[in-house]
């Protein structure tokens, strides 16, 4: 099938049986058993430290069901201001020689106003389980495709001001490989105005935040790709602007990750790479940020984790939350269940020692 088909296939699937009384109490029991392991992050009570990275749920119609997985958090998005289709298809490959995905969505999407009354359902939805049992949910924005870099401030402003009332955190993403210009945007110069315009806005839409750290923690996502001076320089832009963390890191567009002819197929697509082949840069660029912030920021480590070991080596090289997706493509819903349970053991025995 398709991957994008079967994307849709499955997501349709899960929230099906989520809305159904009696299989989503079962689902729970059966895949969320024993992931509780709360730790206190950006000021809010995270369920435990593995998340699901924006991508999978881009309107914020499913984040209950997603919740039945497990997940500690659940980033919603990417969304932008104005509703847009994204690129054409296919824009979703599989590449399972090297358990990769390749993908050039190009930010498809509802629009902010239409997920934000889809967000608003879904936090109907979750305040009837339990409160353990609620997931932390975050919203990642981006900018419109069809809006000139020059109005990139009040596209971002625009898209903060519909969704930030909803959000637990917001996160600014500039480090998108498939929406043209937007990863210049990670420039300090660029950068700098798009951070200041969205903190401002939050701050007015949102009197009373659910963080105790007294406003809308406010995230931004960067890319691999970055040269580790360019990685530097953003970490001191968001200490000196207040920023309250950094997402490391996004999709690569480097295509000598890949082995064997799905390196070659990738060279002649666009789109960036997630999955196992990401996991080098991705906690090289994680032990670079936290050399150069300390304990300043708040790091969520995201790309090419595989299991428990993979979540541990992010936590010890000093990531306070960690994200997922690819993996669970190849290894299906049992797996992010799996992965919670196995960092909260060594956690555990870690004590114990």
């Amino acid at each position: 099938m398709d991957a994008e088909r079967a994307h849709h296939v499955s997501f349709s699937a899960l929230r099906f049986l989520d809305s159904l009384p009696l299989l989503n109490r079962l689902l729970r029991l059966v895949l969320a058993r024993g992931t509780r392991d709360e730790v206190e992050v950006l000021g809010l009570p995270f369920p435990n430290r593995v998340g699901l990275a924006a991508g999978f749920d881009k309107n914020g119609e499913g984040v209950r069901a997603l919740s039945a997985l497990g997940f500690g958090h659940i980033e919603v998005g990417t969304i932008t201001a104005h509703a847009q289709p994204g690129n054409d298809r296919p824009r979703l490959f599989r590449l399972r020689e090297n358990l990769a995905l390749l993908n050039r969505m190009g930010f498809n999407n509802q629009g902010a106003r239409q997920a934000s009354f889809n967000i608003e359902a879904q936090r109907r939805a979750l305040s009837a389980l339990p409160g353990r049992a609620r997931p932390i949910v975050g919203i990642n924005i981006g900018k419109t495709k069809v809006v000139p870099g020059a109005d990139a401030v009040e596209d971002y402003a625009a898209s903060a001001r519909a969704l930030a009332p909803l959000a637990d955190y917001l996160v600014i993403n500039v480090s998108s490989p498939n929406t043209p210009g937007l990863r210049d945007l990670q420039s300090v110069a660029s950068l700098e105005p798009i951070v200041s315009a969205v903190k401002a806005t939050a701050a007015e839409v949102v009197e009373n935040p659910r963080s105790t750290l007294g406003h809308v923690p406010l995230l931004v996502k960067i890319a691999p790709d970055l040269n580790d001076e360019d990685v530097i320089e953003i970490c001191r832009l968001a200490v000196r602007l207040g920023v309250d963390g950094l997402i490391t890191t996004n999709t690569t567009i480097d295509r000598d990750v890949l082995n064997g002819e799905e390196a070659e197929f990738a060279r002649s697509q666009s789109g960036g790479i997630s999955g196992r082949p990401l996991a080098a840069r991705s906690l090289e660029v994680l032990r670079l940020v936290k050399a150069t912030v300390g304990n300043e920021l708040t790091v969520i480590s995201v790309g090419g984790i595989a299991d428990a070991r993979d979540v541990r080596a992010r936590l010890a090289a000093g990531a306070d939350l960690v994200q997922v997706y690819s993996e669970m493509i190849y290894s299906g819903p049992f797996w992010p269940g799996r992965v919670i349970r196995g960092t909260k053991a060594h956690g555990l025995l870690a004590a114990q020692r």
